[in-house]
């Protein structure tokens, strides 16, 4: 029985789903098995490699061309301890590493911020919108 899920997402910049991966400690790898519950692997072009005994899938949408989708399996809780429920930290970091990269290419500076309550302030300075 299978146990893998897909929540639907926005992604749509490999390289921003990299840097957020790569902030929370983890790989964004190419071409290989997603694991899941009991053993049970499924092929992907994309795979967060997460520290736990699964990973997230990260595959095309094909309803939404130029989009990704995120597929896990969320039994126990393992990969909820790593990216949040939801994806909500990796989602989080990935809008973050986005929204760096767009201003970056439009010539603004950004300022980041870590609150005290997790939320992030961007400040965008420079440059034309």
């Amino acid at each position: 029985m299978s146990h893998f899920t897909t929540i639907q997402t926005q992604i749509r910049d490999l390289e921003a789903l990299r840097d957020a991966s790569v902030e929370l400690g983890l790989q964004l790898l190419a071409d290989t098995k997603c694991r899941g519950y009991a053993g049970i692997t499924r092929p992907a072009p994309h795979i967060i490699k997460l520290t736990g005994p699964y990973d997230i899938a990260v595959e095309p949408d094909k309803e939404n061309p130029g989009s990704y989708g995120l597929t896990t399996d969320w039994w126990d809780g393992h990969v909820a301890k790593e990216v949040g429920t939801g994806y909500g930290r990796l989602l989080q970091s990935y809008g973050i590493h986005k929204t760096m990269r767009e201003a970056r290419t439009r010539g603004l500076r950004v300022l980041r911020k870590q609150e005290q309550d997790g939320s992030v302030l961007l400040t965008l300075e420079g440059g034309s919108l």
